[in-house]
């Protein structure tokens, strides 16, 4: 899961044009947090947004590939690859990038224990 650190910076960059990030290395590659959500991935120098149901169908869309790390025959992971075009529009990314924080959002809610 390489990343190179040329492409965490541009994507740090990028991300952090739209709103303030934080990049964390894990296994090799980078998650990238907003407001303490894990809500992207790189892979690869491929970047990763989560998806749900909802928006899954946005990224397949566009003909973005699921992230599966272990191969094809593994179901794959709740993230899609960015369609390239948004690295150019930042406000069509700070869209697709409010609908992964979205996501992310209502996992980390549905994931904190009931108060008892």
């Amino acid at each position: 899961m390489a990343v190179s650190a040329q492409f965490r910076a541009f994507v740090l960059d990028l991300l952090g044009a739209v709103r303030p990030m934080i990049a964390r290395r894990m296994f090799g590659g980078v998650g990238y947090y907003a407001d303490g959500l894990f809500f992207a991935l790189a892979h690869e120098d491929t970047l990763y947004f989560r998806v749900d149901a909802q928006t899954e169908a946005k990224f397949v869309a566009e003909g973005m590939k699921p992230f599966r790390p272990t191969g094809p025959r593994v179901r794959p992971m709740r993230y899609y690859t960015l369609p390239a075009r948004l690295f150019d529009d930042e406000e069509a990314l700070r869209e697709w990038m409010e609908a992964a924080l979205a996501v992310a959002r209502t996992a980390a809610y549905k994931s904190k224990p009931t108060p008892r």
